[in-house]
């Protein structure tokens, strides 16, 4: 049924430097924290916030997330490091979990905000427009390495490595899984950023940036079963799971926003009768 088969040979090394391996994997994933950290600072800077103090936070969300990352990606794949522990601080190489970068991110900015008592939301509404831009730029990465197999596709397009240096499977022609993805986080950025700014007028601080995450999340479950990763729970993937624990947070998080921002509309007609009594 395949009517257009895209091939891919490309070479997914660069070069090395002393015994650090350099790809386009590594390459792409720090390109894409760079932008989501520029697009980040730029939404904020909008909003009249002063970013010198901002750049400090970034930081926090960029190391606690890389720490999460690498973690969550040697605690799924811990076989590859068996027996050879140094190739844990390998990054160069790249393998990185999405989800443990993005929840490590969402830690580093709850505790960086609790330190400086700067407003953890307003963090949130900008790093998730960040986030988008961050995985679409990451995933071209993973595009080229031939990363996150995809499930034999029945559809009239796929993609097949030939490439021996990357770690897709010869023969085999399949869904371009993570280029869905690549796509599904700049249409959802298509959508919002356009009108984030009119959006954060309106909506309480913290929603649209749990909306950018949850429907991200919505739709990277369905396109996880794409994949050949290993179920671990209930026929379900690492990254459904993942996915799933995010879209519940943001289905509790923004009516409690909405129901936090109406309480002092709601208690200041009291407070005015108080003082007139």
């Amino acid at each position: 049924m395949t009517f257009l088969t895209i091939v891919i040979d490309l070479e997914p090394n660069l070069f090395k430097i002393g015994p650090f391996l350099i790809t386009w994997h590594g390459v792409f994933a720090v390109l894409g924290i760079l932008a989501a950290a520029r697009l980040g600072v730029w939404l904020l800077d909008r909003e009249k916030v002063d970013t010198s103090r901002v750049t400090d936070g970034v930081v926090w969300m960029v190391v606690v997330g890389l720490i999460g990352a690498r973690l969550l990606y040697v605690w799924e794949n811990y076989q590859f490091f068996n027996g050879n522990l140094l190739r844990v601080f390998a990054l160069t190489e790249g393998g990185i979990s999405q989800w443990g970068g993005l929840f490590g991110a969402i830690i580093g900015a709850l505790l960086w905000s609790w330190r400086s008592k700067f407003a953890f939301w307003k963090l949130i509404d900008a790093g998730g427009a960040g986030a988008m831009i961050g995985l679409a730029i990451g995933r071209i990465g993973d595009v080229i390495n031939g990363e996150h197999h995809g499930t034999p596709t029945n559809l009239p397009w796929g993609v097949e490595y030939v490439n021996p240096d990357t770690l897709g499977q010869p023969g085999r022609v399949v869904h371009p899984e993570v280029a869905y993805e690549m796509v599904l986080t700049l249409v959802i950025l298509a959508l919002i950023l356009p009108f984030h700014q009119r959006l954060k007028a309106r909506l309480p601080d913290g929603v649209i940036g749990l909306i950018y995450l949850g429907v991200y999340a919505f739709g990277r479950f369905w396109l996880s079963f794409l994949r050949t990763d290993p179920s671990v729970f209930l026929g379900l993937r690492q990254a459904q799971l993942a996915s799933a624990l995010m879209v519940i947070v943001a289905l509790i998080a923004i009516p409690v926003l909405f129901r936090l921002r109406s309480r002092p509309a709601r208690e200041a007609p009291a407070e005015a009768l108080a003082d007139r009594a």
